[in-house]
């Protein structure tokens, strides 16, 4: 069978990862240069538990880490220095619960709440370029800068994920999820209203309790 029965319970790890952004971060300024947003890569690992209630019918709860944020683009100064991989780097525990529909055997359609819990958040870039000694000399330098700015956002993050997945004979699970998120991320009440909002796509292997 492609999924499992009635009154059954099943225990399924997972990995993956996806696309993350933040929803109103906007353009970044730096040193006069205007950098615009754009996606990031976002990676998660973790573990569902799933009861199946009926045949077409279940309910899981999980517990996950994911990384996700936003990026923005390289700038490149006339000096030839390079400023790159500009990005948000925010850490979640997470916990989703979801109900799952089965369209037919091993198809199910997905959708219920998430609870995040930031556990670090940093702004990373990399800088690389020439270095002038004032003795007739220039070094390459490359330089990985890492600020923690976790002081800077809320604690609790709220979220919808809605999604489909398919149980091959295996069983290996193929899982893809919007989540939709609701919270505001930011302390700073006369910022923009910054949400996250990311794609994931995990693979698991489902077991029987």
């Amino acid at each position: 069978n492609a999924q499992f029965e009635k009154g059954t319970w099943s225990l399924q790890p997972f990995v993956g990862g996806g696309i993350a952004t933040v929803t109103n971060a906007g353009d970044l300024s730096l040193n006069g240069y205007k950098l615009e947003k754009k996606a990031t890569m976002a990676y998660l690992t973790g573990v569902e538990a799933e009861y199946q209630f009926a045949d077409k019918f279940s309910v899981a709860a999980g517990l996950n880490y994911t990384s996700q944020g936003c990026a923005w683009d390289d700038l490149k100064y006339p000096d030839g220095t390079k400023i790159n991989e500009i990005e948000a780097d925010l850490g979640y525990i997470k916990i989703p619960m979801v109900a799952n529909f089965y369209i037919f055997k091993g198809f199910a359609v997905k959708a219920g709440v998430q609870f995040g819990f930031l556990v670090n958040s940093k702004l990373n870039m990399h800088a690389e370029g020439k270095t002038d000694f004032g003795d007739g000399t220039n070094r390459d330098t490359d330089i990985y800068t890492s600020i923690n700015v976790k002081d800077n956002f809320k604690k609790f993050d709220f979220s919808i994920p809605v999604g489909v997945s398919y149980q091959f004979k295996v069983p290996i699970v193929i899982d893809a999820r919007y989540q939709i998120g609701l919270t505001k991320l930011n302390k700073e009440t006369a910022d923009k209203n910054l949400k996250n909002s990311v794609f994931t796509l995990t693979v698991g292997y489902k077991f029987a309790l």
